[in-house]
């Protein structure tokens, strides 16, 4: 079952992560931390986030929910999942990054949520239609 949903929840994660990088913070990021920013991105650490983030919320999350048959303990623990994950590197930086801003750690943490929580929640439904 973890092979199915990781590849069903693939994706869904781009799909949703470039609609918010890609467009509606296109810019955020820059303009509040682009003096930190390298002129390009290492997308072999990106891609290796991407899919170790999709492992962890596969297994800690979208199986508990899909043994459970529980759409709202997607939505919940995918939000919780998110929260942790995204917190860990935004207050890691506010703590020890001279110049990070509490407006990145916040919005980002917001994302973070947002965005395990959705990935979850369409992965769930589309896993259960296809089951």
């Amino acid at each position: 079952m973890f092979l199915k949903l990781y590849f069903i929840s693939i994706p869904i994660f781009f799909a949703v992560d470039m609609v918010w990088l890609g467009l509606i913070a296109k810019n955020f990021y820059r303009q509040q931390i682009g003096f930190l920013l390298k002129p390009n991105v290492n997308w072999y650490a990106a891609i290796l986030f991407y899919f170790l983030f999709l492992a962890g919320l596969v297994f800690f999350v979208i199986e508990p929910a899909m043994k459970n048959q529980s759409l709202s303990e997607a939505i919940l623990r995918g939000a919780f999942f998110g929260l942790v994950t995204y917190a860990t590197y935004d207050l890691t930086n506010l703590a020890v990054t001279k110049d990070w801003p509490l407006l990145v750690t916040v919005v980002d943490m917001a994302w973070g949520t947002a965005l395990a929580a959705t990935v979850a929640t369409l992965t769930y439904i589309i896993a259960q239609k296809i089951a």
